[in-house]
């Protein structure tokens, strides 16, 4: 059963488990789509029209045990504080609170360490800020690189928090990218600004597209694959 709360809905699994569920309408979407949104924990039912989302609805409640299971399976959520140990370009980054200053600092190490100013309070907000600033600079160079192989250009590049894409290309030749993705492997960003140039090119996912995609990253497959299986825990890191 479920109980509507507008545009959400709570679903009640078999074993008694709530289960929030955000409906949303997407006229791209050419059927009912149900996915994890990892970040806020909870699923989203994809209609491509208002009056399909009684029937979003009810095939998001025909599947709340299958929901309540991938959730079940989501990582920890886990924050920065002083001495914690995340990931920075694929590899352990401890973070230190160094008291008054004005910036941040990348230490270099066995395990390199960002040194943050300020106090315990906001090293959250501090961390979160050079890591925007860190994936802008590592995006936009890979959109340079790749974009002249390409022979196109971006209009612009930015950095958001995105729930649901990694990455995205409007029409006009905008680049919009996940911050978070500073914590992968650098091949694995490197893909992800690969995809976002090709669709420059093709605003499509057909063979063409994948094949400019590989003219820029050969080994796409690999870190595609890498980002399926460990996008959850870069959506688990909370700031």
């Amino acid at each position: 059963m479920f109980v509507d709360k507008g545009q959400s809905l709570t679903l009640i699994s078999s074993d008694g488990q709530n289960v929030n569920v955000r409906l949303e309408i997407n006229p791209r979407a050419k059927r009912l789509i149900l996915r994890l949104d990892e970040r806020e924990r909870e699923a989203v039912a994809v209609a491509p029209s208002r009056r399909h989302l009684k029937a979003a609805a009810k095939f998001a409640a025909d599947r709340a045990d299958w929901i309540a299971d991938r959730l079940a399976q989501l990582p920890d959520r886990n924050g920065p504080a002083p001495g914690s140990v995340f990931s920075l370009r694929g590899q352990p980054c401890r973070i230190s609170v160094e008291g008054p200053g004005r910036r941040a600092v990348l230490e270099a190490g066995e395990v390199q360490t960002l040194r943050l100013p300020g106090e315990v309070e906001t090293v959250g907000r501090r961390a979160e800020r050079y890591l925007r600033k860190a994936a802008r600079e590592d995006l936009s160079a890979a959109v340079t690189q790749y974009c002249a192989r390409l022979g196109v250009d971006a209009r612009r590049v930015s950095v958001k928090d995105t729930r649901s894409r990694w990455g995205s290309c409007t029409s006009n030749g905008g680049l919009a990218f996940s911050w978070r993705l500073i914590m992968a492997p650098p091949s694995v960003l490197d893909y992800v600004a690969a995809h976002e140039c090709a669709h420059l090119l093709e605003m499509n996912h057909s063979p063409r597209f994948w094949a400019h995609v590989a003219r820029c990253c050969p080994d796409w497959k690999r870190e595609r694959a890498w980002l399926r299986r460990h996008g959850g825990e870069l959506h688990a890191v909370s700031f």
